[in-house]
């Protein structure tokens, strides 16, 4: 029995057979080396520390709106 069928008991008793599950794989890769680029561009504009800079893997919005609301009238 291989790791993607499911046994199915036919009425004969102990005759059976396996059907396959389709399986399906969605790749997110764009979206992520989205976030990542933009992770590394707010610590690069910013110029922040290593220490800010590993805080802004979460915060990297917060940053840039700190900054740009700075510059508004």
């Amino acid at each position: 029995m291989g790791y993607n069928a499911e046994r199915i008991m036919t009425p004969e008793g102990n005759a059976h057979r396996e059907r396959s599950e389709k399986i399906r794989i969605k790749q997110h890769t764009f979206m992520g080396t989205v976030w990542v680029g933009a992770w590394l561009f707010t610590i690069g504009f910013l110029h922040l520390g290593f220490w800010k800079g590993i805080l802004a893997i979460v915060l990297w919005p917060y940053y840039l709106g700190l900054h740009f609301s700075s510059l508004a009238p």
